[in-house]
């Protein structure tokens, strides 16, 4: 067994699903392009900071010197078969996406990097810099996860693996050890539309665009400002992020469940009754999502998508 295929075997003892191998190398001239294109379209709304050193975030080299490798891996989010019912029909309740309903995925997914690191600094026996990347770090991560060997990119935009399906979580290691490559999987969406026909606000587009600013999930956690009265009637019921382009997708049916118990599940959080979040104050709301991704939201916002909920409830009723 040779140093990148310990590696591999390490990655998933420590609990991940997937794990591939690229080099430093830049990202492909045609993701360029197309990602200035989109940027330049507008079509990433609010979201400046992905304009933000642009040439790193396409360039992994430029983020460690003399970065010769970068190990690519996920970690699969698929709930639970037993869907949750809301705890009571008699309370209005806001619908919550599937990733958030587990704990914050950025420290889980940093600290088995780092004890990766650490396994191969151990196994190789010599001196070699590492940087973990978990989203905050700019970084152009599902192309180099498709350039891994992860999976590939669906019209739903989202990093696809033909086995797990499309709900996985990235993260990189940077690092400047020299290690074998894996090539990436020829694979694609074919001729299926599910998640474009699936999403409520026609974000997704049939010519393959996406724009950020129709998009629920960046509506209700990104979009600092009131939502459109058009876009916020088709936000329906869902007070934080959106799963319709994921539910829709054929590899969604098909995948399994997460399997890492460590990763913890919160099955109180796929529904949250609205009256609460507007009452809560901002104490009691870091205390209570102290470890989830939608403390990164604000109060102020979930508050805002709180009343938006309430309100096409109301309508609809």
């Amino acid at each position: 067994m040779n140093l990148s295929q310990e590696i591999k075997h390490q990655a998933i003892e420590l609990g991940l699903d997937l794990i591939g191998i690229t080099d430093a190398s830049p990202i492909d001239t045609r993701q360029v392009e197309l990602l200035s294109q989109w940027l330049k379209s507008g079509c990433a709304g609010q979201m400046s900071y992905l304009q933000q050193n642009f040439e790193k975030r396409t360039h992994p080299a430029l983020l460690l010197e003399n970065a010769q490798s970068v190990i690519c891996v996920g970690l699969n989010y698929k709930p639970p078969k037993q869907k949750p019912k809301k705890p009571d029909p008699d309370i209005p309740s806001g619908k919550v996406a599937s990733y958030a309903q587990y704990e914050d995925y950025h420290p889980f997914i940093k600290e088995r990097l780092r004890k990766l690191t650490e396994f191969i600094s151990s196994a190789d026996g010599r001196q070699h810099k590492f940087k973990i990347c978990v989203d905050s770090v700019p970084l152009a991560e599902r192309s180099l996860a498709v350039r891994a060997g992860l999976g590939f990119i669906g019209k739903n935009h989202m990093l696809i693996n033909p086995v797990l399906g499309p709900q996985i979580f990235l993260g990189e290691i940077i690092t400047t050890l020299k290690l074998s490559t894996d090539n990436p999987i020829i694979h694609n969406c074919s001729n299926c539309d599910k998640c474009i026909g699936a999403c409520p606000t026609h974000a997704l587009t049939p010519d393959g665009q996406f724009d950020a600013n129709r998009c629920i999930n960046y509506l209700t956690i990104e979009y600092k400002d009131q939502i459109p009265p058009e876009l916020a009637k088709k936000t329906a019921d869902r007070i934080f992020g959106c799963n319709e382009c994921i539910i829709a997708c054929p590899y969604q049916n098909n995948a399994p469940v997460y399997k890492n118990k460590q990763f913890k599940f919160y099955n109180n959080r796929t529904w949250l009754d609205l009256s609460r979040i507007l009452n809560l104050t901002q104490q009691e709301f870091d205390a209570e999502f102290a470890d989830s991704t939608i403390r990164r939201s604000g109060l102020e916002r979930m508050k805002r998508n709180a009343r938006i909920c309430l309100d096409n409830i109301n309508k609809s009723s």
